[in-house]
């Protein structure tokens, strides 16, 4: 799973999927042994991360919603990824 960005000590992840497992667009964050699961909109669908992490993430999200798009269909067609600047 690539690494996307990294900013804080919080890892952002995104899956290339190769058996069509994942139908929501999505990204993954680590937070040290925490794991959470966040739709490309903002919105966490599973797991959890500390609260001032979290609203990072979700500004860091909303910052790169276009790119965190164009990465999704990127990864998913052509299995080629691109690094997103991490929140400064």
């Amino acid at each position: 799973m690539p690494v996307v960005s990294q900013f804080y000590g919080i890892i952002i992840q995104m899956f290339f999927d190769e058996n069509g497992k994942h139908h929501e667009k999505h990204i993954h964050v680590r937070y040290n042994e925490l794991e959470a699961v966040y739709d490309l909109r903002g919105n966490i669908l599973e797991g959890q991360i500390p609260y001032k992490k979290r609203k990072l993430v979700e500004a860091w999200i909303s910052i790169h919603q276009e790119e965190l798009e164009s990465l999704w269909a990127l990864i998913h067609e052509q299995g080629e990824f691109f690094k997103i600047d991490p929140l400064k």
